[in-house]
C-alpha cells in the first residue's frame, strides 16, 4: 500500500504542477513538435492507434476468458479477471482526475495545436494512455516473457504518442495516464495475489465442475 500511496501523491503533484505551468514551458513546446509533423502516414498509424485502445482493451481479458473456459483452466480464467480489474481501475481514476482537475485540451487552450480528433472530456490525464499502460503492464506482470511485453509496451507507448500527435494531449498529460495506468496494474496485481493466498487459491465457483 506505500507504493500505491506513493503513486498517488505523484500524481497529486502532477497535477498542481500541470495547471501552474506558463505558455512556453516545455510541456507545450514538446507538444508543438510532435503535433506539427506533417506526415501524413504517421497521422493515419496515430488515428488508427488511438481508436485501438478501447477495441484492444476489452478484448484482452475477454479472449483470456474465454480460453480460460474452453481449456478448463482456473489460473487463467483469474488471470482474465486480474487483467480486466486493472483496467477498470485505471479507467475510473483516470476519467475521475479528469474531473477533479478539469485541464482544457490543448487545442483549446492554443489555437495553434491542430486537433484532429475531437474530446469532449478534459484532458488531465489521458485515460487512453491509462487504459493501455494498464492492459500492457498487466499482461507483463502475468506474462513476464520479452515476446508479451515487448510488444505490450510498444502498443501502450504508440497510444500515449499518437493523443499527442492528435492534438488531444499535452505530453503530462501522457505522463501521468501512463504512471496511473501502470500503478493501477500493479497495485491490483499485488492484491489480487494477496487475495488468492488469503483465500487458499481456491477454484472459481463457474469451474468447480472441471475438477
Amino acid at each position: 500500500m506505500c507504493k500505491f500511496t506513493t503513486i498517488i501523491l505523484l500524481c497529486g503533484a502532477f497535477c498542481i504542477f500541470s495547471t501552474q505551468v506558463s505558455a512556453q514551458n516545455a510541456d507545450i513546446e514538446i507538444l508543438r513538435t510532435i503535433n506539427g509533423s506533417q506526415s501524413n502516414g504517421l497521422r493515419q498509424y496515430s488515428k488508427f492507434m488511438s481508436n485501438t485502445t478501447a477495441v484492444v482493451a476489452v478484448s484482452t481479458p475477454l479472449v483470456i476468458g474465454v480460453a480460460a473456459i474452453i481449456d478448463k483452466n482456473d489460473d487463467l480464467l483469474k488471470s482474465a479477471l486480474y487483467t480486466g480489474v486493472s483496467i477498470g481501475v485505471s479507467g475510473v481514476l483516470a476519467y475521475s482526475m479528469k474531473e477533479l482537475v478539469n485541464r482544457p485540451r490543448p487545442y483549446t487552450a492554443y489555437p495553434d495545436i491542430t486537433a484532429y480528433q475531437l474530446e469532449s472530456s478534459s484532458s488531465f490525464p489521458s485515460a487512453h494512455t491509462s487504459v493501455a499502460f494498464a492492459t500492457a503492464t498487466a499482461l507483463s506482470l502475468k506474462y513476464p516473457k520479452w515476446y508479451v511485453i515487448a510488444p505490450s509496451y510498444f502498443w501502450a507507448c504508440s497510444v500515449g504518442y499518437s493523443r499527442m500527435n492528435l492534438g488531444v494531449h499535452y505530453p503530462s498529460d501522457v505522463l501521468a495516464g501512463a504512471v496511473l495506468g501502470a500503478g493501477s496494474a500493479y497495485v491490483t496485481y499485488k492484491l489480487n495475489n494477496w487475495f488468492w493466498k488469503k483465500n487458499d487459491n481456491k477454484r472459481l465457483i463457474g469451474l468447480e465442475a472441471y475438477k
